[in-house]
Parts: structure tokens; C-alpha cells; sequence
């Protein structure tokens, strides 16, 4: 039999690594170091994909396991699983390659005696293709939870809060490919879409984000960046920037900043940017960030804990907190198999004691922008009202005319919707200290 190919090898690795605990973009990249282009992109797919579709799959193969996935071995589980991605989504992969491999990936993690299990469960798939799902009308948590790949806690959450139609809305765009954007950054986004054009390049304004275009496949993020001085951003982040709107020549921290897209793009107003975050690594990242679009003298990285933050006060500081990331589950389809419900309450308690940090660096008469990519009211709503119950000396300031109107809530909080907007969700307040 044939060895598994190093793809699929990685495929695997990265999988266990996510269920050591590494976030999926870091799994993978861990997992594909040394690998050529066109292998780590396959690689990419095939992981990102079972991510993206896990809910599906399991339904699936509970179908076919006797006793449920459940009492399965987890590398045992995780091979099924990238194997019956490939069965179901990959049609390039011949379904005997999907089977033949799976085998023999199942033997290399350490399993031969599962090898019997791995063969008859996806042959079965491949010769009985026409599963059943839950009706959507008699069951939509069910739908969801399976069809919907979404675990049940969620989309329970969803349906209560906006009913089952725009829960199934939100699911439905969880679950398409991410597509490209990017950030112009020291130019503007005519001129970005001119040099682009140059360079053979297509690219698309986005009509609610006015800061960012999209660009459609065949172009790679590589080439676009090597084109224009840009950084690679959803249109949901830079409409928190825009959002923001601090003052020409303001002198700003971003408090929670890596990867450091929103500090740069907060850089194009201020005077100078502090971005700051717990990680040296990500920090790192940020810093040649700034540097390669040519604002390394606009923006300072700085390792430090957002909650003990080494700052004197400022004209405005920007918390990005950490949060669920219930937003980003199509560019992030990993995360909604991480998050848990308890992650809701110990998450807004670290949110409130960082925007108590924040709010101790703004200087009086200054601005404090909270936001988030969660679209659960724990992180958000509760949290700036708990915030502003606490401090009488603060009240919420939408800037005029900053974002499309259709985009705030009643209360003028940005509120951006996978369902409605097509992009990553995402959630900011702007708040102003009384002078």
C-alpha cells in the first residue's frame, strides 16, 4: 500500500495539535513548515474544510459507526473525518485515494488494528451517499447543529436572539470560503485599485467599507501586497478603524493590537500609534508590518499586558478585546469548535478589567473604543452598559457620519452581521470621557 502523502500527514498533525489546544491557523502553520505552495494550499483546504463542515461529517459517520464517534480513539476520529471531507467536498480526489489513504494514515498515527473500522466506514459513505438531516422546519437547533455545522449551544443562542430563519442565515454564510481583502495603507483606494490594474490585478470596492477592496481569486494575498502598501483585512475590522475616528494627529494606543492591521489603519489619522499586546511574537509581527508599508516611524510595538498597561494618558486608546470570535467562524472555522460557554463569563471578566485599564489611559475630554469580532451580547452590549453604569463620567459619542448609519444599532454601537453584511461580524462602541 501507499505511504499517506505528506500532505495528508500534515492534514493530520495539524488536527492534533488543534486538540492539544493550538489555535487552527497555527496548527497549520506549524504542521506545513517546509512545505511547497501548492501542497500547504491543498493542505490548507482539507483542514480548514473539515473545520468548516465538522458538524456535517460527524452526523454522517454516527450513521455508520456501530457505537458512535464518540467511543472512537481521537486520532482515529480525526482521520475519518479528513477522509470523509475528501468523499464529500474534495471532487479532484478519486474516492478510492480518499479511502486507500485514510487506511494507511490511520496506521501511521499508531492505529493499524483500527484500519478495518477506517475502510469499512467511508466505503460505506462512498456506496451509500444519500444521508438524512434533520428537517429544518420540525427541528432547526437539529438543522443546524448538524447540517448547519455549529455546535448546539450556538445556534440554540442564535435562534432565541433572532429566530431560526437569520440563525440559518448566519450558519449558511459561516460556512463559505473566506474571500480576499485587503487594506490600503498611505494611499488611497483609488490609487491602490490603479497600481493594482497595473499590475493585472482585479480588484472590487466593497460599497459599506469604503477603506477596503476585495480581491478575486486567481490573485493571491502575496501578489496584491507586493503591488500596493496594504495589509490583508476584513471589511468588518476596518470599519472599527473608521468607526474610531479619533482626531487628525492624535496620539493613540491600541491596547490589544496584534496582528496590527486596525494600528495601522488608525495610524493614517493619528500622529503616532502605541500597539501593544501580550505576545512577542505577534508583536514582532506588527512591528514588520508597520515597517513594510513604510510606517515603522508612525507605529511602536510594545509587549505588554493590556491590563497593567505601561502608558501615560493619551487622546484616545482603542481596546480590540479578546473575546470569542463568534464573528469570524468562516475565516476562523476552528474557533467554533473551541469556544465554550464558559468562555462567555470568564472572557467579559477580563474584558472589564482591560477596559478599566483602557479607560485609565484616555485623558479627560479623550475617547475609548471598545470592539470586538463576538457577536454575543456578553462581550459587547453588557459590557459597555455595565462600563457606563460604573462611570458616570463617560457617555457614548458615535462620530457623525463615520459609518453608514444602517450599520448602528439604536444606541449608535457598530454592529456588523455575517448574515447581513457577507463579511466577519464585528461589534465597537466609542466612548467619550467627560473633559
Amino acid at each position: 500500500m501507499a505511504q499517506p502523502t505528506v500532505a495528508r500527514q500534515a492534514a493530520l498533525e495539524a488536527m492534533a495539535r488543534f486538540r492539544e489546544g493550538e489555535l487552527g491557523d497555527r496548527a497549520l502553520d506549524l504542521a506545513t513548515q517546509g512545505m511547497e505552495p501548492r501542497e500547504r494550499a491543498w493542505t490548507q483546504e482539507l483542514v480548514y474544510g473539515t473545520f468548516r463542515l465538522r458538524g456535517r461529517i460527524d452526523h454522517v459517520l454516527n450513521g455508520f459507526a456501530r457505537d458512535g464517534i464518540e467511543s472512537l480513539d481521537p486520532d482515529v476520529l480525526d482521520v475519518l473525518r479528513l477522509g470523509a471531507y475528501q468523499l464529500l467536498e474534495m471532487g479532484s480526489v478519486p474516492p478510492y485515494a480518499a479511502v486507500s489513504q485514510s487506511v494507511e494514515l490511520v496506521r501511521m498515527a499508531g492505529q493499524p488494528r483500527a484500519a478495518g473500522l477506517v475502510n469499512g466506514i467511508l466505503q460505506n459513505m462512498q456506496r451509500r451517499p444519500n444521508f438524512r438531516f434533520p428537517d429544518f422546519g420540525a427541528d432547526p437547533a437539529a438543522s443546524l447543529e448538524t447540517w448547519g455545522s455549529h455546535p448546539r449551544w450556538l445556534v440554540e443562542r442564535w435562534i432565541d436572539r433572532w429566530g431560526a430563519e437569520a440563525a440559518r442565515a448566519l450558519t449558511e454564510a459561516d460556512n463559505l470560503r473566506p474571500e480576499l481583502y485587503i487594506r490600503p495603507v498611505g494611499v488611497t483606494v483609488h490609487e491602490a485599485r490603479a497600481r493594482l490594474g497595473e499590475a493585472e490585478i482585479a480588484s472590487e470596492a466593497v460599497d459599506f467599507a469604503p477603506d477596503s477592496l476585495r480581491i478575486p481569486a486567481p490573485a493571491t494575498a502575496a501578489q496584491a501586497l507586493a503591488t500596493v502598501p496594504a495589509v490583508v483585512q476584513d471589511p468588518a475590522a476596518a470599519l472599527v478603524v473608521r468607526y474610531a475616528a479619533v482626531p487628525e494627529g492624535a496620539d493613540v494606543i491600541d491596547l490589544c493590537a496584534a496582528p496590527g492591521g486596525k494600528a495601522l489603519g488608525l495610524a493614517g489619522r493619528a500622529g503616532r500609534v502605541a500597539a501593544a499586546d501580550l505576545s512577542a511574537r505577534r508583536m514582532r509581527r506588527v512591528r514588520e508590518n508597520a515597517v513594510r508599508v513604510g510606517w515603522g516611524d508612525r507605529v511602536g510595538a510594545v509587549v505588554a499586558d493590556g491590563r497593567h498597561p505601561p502608558f501615560r494618558e493619551v487622546d484616545a486608546v482603542l481596546l480590540d478585546a479578546p473575546c470569542t470570535g463568534t464573528g469570524t467562524f468562516r475565516r476562523h472555522p476552528d474557533g467554533r469548535w473551541r469556544v465554550t460557554p464558559e468562555d462567555l463569563q470568564s472572557l467579559a471578566r477580563l474584558q472589564d478589567e482591560l477596559l478599566a485599564a483602557a479607560a485609565g489611559l484616555v485623558r479627560p475630554g479623550g475617547l475609548l473604543v471598545y470592539s470586538t469580532c463576538s457577536l454575543e451580547p456578553e462581550e459587547n452590549e453588557l459590557r459597555i452598559e455595565r462600563f457606563l453604569a460604573d462611570r458616570p463620567g463617560w457617555a457614548m459619542e458615535p462620530a457623525a457620519g463615520a459609518v453608514d448609519a444602517s450599520l448602528l444599532d439604536e444606541a449608535g454601537r457598530l454592529c456588523v452581521l455575517p448574515q447581513r453584511q457577507g463579511v466577519d461580524g464585528a461589534f465597537a462602541a466609542r466612548l467619550r470621557r467627560a473633559p
